[in-house]
């Protein structure tokens, strides 16, 4: 088994070549990144490290699908410790206990909850309110317990908010240059009317999303100094976080609770819509649920309760029962391999895929829509689109968009106002840069946009865009819910149309008959069913599951399709200040350590290591070349970048980033590095 090493340090000072030997000048922005923006170098955070146990995963799962899903599944051994170690720790436990203690109050008072974040915490904070509280109260509604519950505490099931940074616009896609703005957290707290009684959980995987930052300490400035008001949730040990001055500002506000969750570095590196954001989600719903325990138990027995799904478990055993639940999914790669095998392959093929969901519609839709800026792939297509540019569509059974939306969220769409956020944009962004992507994204973020997007499983999408021969698709069902007759004519539909489709399941129970008929003809289709046996009143466990499933399947399948190299994203679209620098320190590893590697040496000598400015200086280079340079459009960046420099180096010519281009189209990045990789021992401990 063999992998990339990647250089651990930045070139030292002394060995930095004095003269422009890539013959790439560094632009203005480059060199304001690099001189002024030291704060988003993020480099040397433990979630942007590569994890041993997946360094290898492009040749693995080239290899053999089982094997790399089971290197990705494997690294969520990682959150299971990780929870372990909360429940052991006195103090953290203690933190988690007050928040479960905090929200009962809270919520018993009349108060809300406001759960904010960014890119993947900000899908976290929205399945929180539309994938975990919302859907417990509308299966609530059902019962007759519901009027009692409504008579003690009227609204209770409107008093949660899940909130991504950009309003829910940004669900389809993260909006440029949003998350690196303090100012929008204060303005999205004002928004959605937080008040000072309000709890606010500010979550953010780093520890250092400024939107994130600028939520937190806007939310301790409403409400003075009771700490136990705002709650700040990060995935970084503090003495990693401490370099960052934003960071620090919040560490050291006594007016805010902090609950560090440190789970160490990812899957993919960089990557943490993967174990940062399943560790947060899991401790954050386990809170909630406690909570809503405890503020139930006013008004129910104990044996209504446990008719809603409560049990006396407690937040420390919970957090212990975490580890069942990665057995169980990492249990199911062998099975997930050929879906993931099926999907990858319709790709290649220039074909597209469809899931429809209807409980799983909300981690489902997280899923799809994040591997658009992991991966560098088209976001869902709007209606209006002339062509289709996604891969992939997510739907729900609906008569309309606006019906699907409901589904997604059950509650209406919320954008981002231009009459409270233009003016202080315009007037209260001092960078240029910032400013400039802050006012592009606004452009995109108002209620409008709900109806640009179309997520049903409707007459007029099937006429637009239904499943074909040579497509892939999945019918995913999440918890108890009925198999409907939607469904059954979406799989009739789609395999007569000669699409290849699974059946994804993650249940209490095992599938039901009329299921498992349904998919036996007129052509078999394969099953994915996954039991979990703790039924929990939010489906909190079961949610999780189908979470690591999906991101380890996604992920599996952009690895067999080449835009993951070794563990990292290559293919990252630097679209904000943190990809920026994320993208940096991937072009500067991969070629440090490609020229450390002993196959360089013997073919071209001893070569000066790449420095940190040379690496930004091509990468801001590349960003303007993809657009203008013969054959570059569509290629990552960061990869072009890496074949540009190496190219360069080698043959002591400025970067041709045509020449690039071909040859990076011709070979595939992992191709073109293959010859420099270090032969090593098997790299799981």
């Amino acid at each position: 088994m063999s992998f990339l090493v990647m250089a651990g340090v930045l070139a030292p000072a002394a060995a930095q070549p004095a003269t422009n030997r890539l013959g790439v000048s560094p632009s203005a922005q480059s060199q304001d990144f690099v001189a002024h923006k030291q704060q988003f170098q993020l480099h040397s955070l433990l979630t942007e490290q590569r994890h041993p146990r997946s360094v290898d995963l492009s040749t693995r799962i080239a290899a053999d699908t089982a094997d790399g899903l089971a290197s990705l599944l494997a690294v969520d051994e990682d959150i299971a410790k990780a929870l372990q170690g909360v429940a052991a720790d006195p103090a953290r436990l203690a933190a988690l206990d007050a928040a479960s203690r905090e929200i009962t109050r809270a919520l018993r008072e009349g108060h809300r909850l406001y759960f904010y974040g960014t890119g993947s915490t900000g899908r976290l904070a929205e399945t929180i309110e539309s994938g975990l509280w919302r859907p417990f109260w509308q299966r609530t509604a059902q019962s007759p317990l519901m009027a009692r519950i409504e008579a003690r505490y009227p609204t209770l099931g409107e008093r949660v908010r899940g909130e991504i940074t950009g309003g829910d616009r940004a669900l389809i896609a993260s909006l440029e240059g949003f998350e690196d703005i303090p100012e929008i957290g204060r303005l999205q707290l004002q928004d959605n009317g937080i008040r000072p009684q309000d709890l606010v959980f500010a979550v953010t995987e780093g520890g250092e999303t400024s939107a994130v930052i600028g939520t937190a300490l806007a939310a301790a400035d409403q409400a003075g100094a009771d700490a136990r008001r705002t709650w700040f949730v990060y995935n970084n040990p503090d003495d990693v976080l401490r370099p960052f001055e934003r960071s620090r500002r919040v560490l050291d506000d006594a007016r805010i609770t902090k609950i560090p969750l440190p789970t160490g570095p990812q899957a993919i590196t960089g990557s943490t819509r993967m174990q940062a954001t399943t560790t947060s989600l899991y401790v954050l719903g386990v809170v909630l649920e406690d909570a809503t325990r405890a503020l139930l138990r006013d008004v129910l027995s104990a044996d209504e309760l446990a008719s809603l799904g409560f049990n006396d478990v407690g937040i420390a055993d919970r957090l212990r029962g975490f580890t069942a639940l990665q057995r169980t999914t990492a249990a199911a790669a062998p099975k997930l391999a050929a879906w993931t095998d099926r999907e990858a392959a319709s790709y290649a093929n220039g074909r597209r895929s469809t899931y429809l969901a209807t409980r799983a519609l909300m981690p489902v839709f997280v899923d799809v829509t994040e591997r658009a800026p992991t991966f560098r792939l088209g976001p869902l297509d709007p209606v209006n689109a002339s062509e289709r540019r996604s891969w992939i569509q997510v739907w729900t059974p609906a008569t309309d968009g606006a019906q699907a939306w409901q589904a997604l969220l059950h509650r209406p769409f919320h954008g981002l106002d231009k009459a409270l956020y233009l003016p202080p944009f315009e007037n209260g962004i001092d960078d240029p840069y910032l400013r400039e992507a802050a006012l592009r994204g606004l452009s995109n973020a108002g209620d409008e946009q709900q109806a640009l997007y179309d997520l049903s499983y409707s007459p007029a999408n099937m006429q637009r865009n239904a499943p074909a021969a040579g497509d892939s698709g999945a019918l995913i069902l999440l918890g108890d819910e009925a198999h409907r007759e939607a469904n059954r004519q979406w799989l009739q539909a789609a395999t007569q149309a000669g699409a290849e489709l699974v059946l994804v399941s993650v249940s209490a129970r095992p599938l039901a008959s009329e299921v498992l008929r349904d998919v036996a003809a007129p052509r078999p289709v394969p099953v994915i069913a996954v039991t979990v046996p703790q039924r929990d009143a939010f489906e909190l466990d079961q949610t999780i599951v189908l979470k690591m499933l999906i991101n380890a399947h996604s992920t599996g399948v952009m690895a067999k399709l080449g835009r993951v190299v070794g563990n990292t994203m290559t293919s990252v679209q630097p679209g904000n200040l943190k990809l920026i620098g994320r993208a940096t320190w991937l072009i500067l590893s991969h070629v440090n350590g490609t020229l450390e590697s002993s196959a360089w040496r013997a073919a071209h000598g001893t070569t000066a290591p790449l420095s940190y400015a040379e690496a930004n200086a091509v990468l801001f280079d590349a960003i303007e070349q993809r657009r203008n340079a013969v054959g570059a459009a569509g290629l990552p960046e960061v990869e072009l970048s890496v074949v540009a420099v190496l190219e360069a180096l080698k043959t002591g010519k400025p970067v041709d980033w045509p020449a690039a281009a071909a040859t990076l189209r011709a070979q595939g990045l992992n191709r073109y590095l293959a010859p420099y990789a270090t032969p090593t021992q098997d790299a799981t401990p």
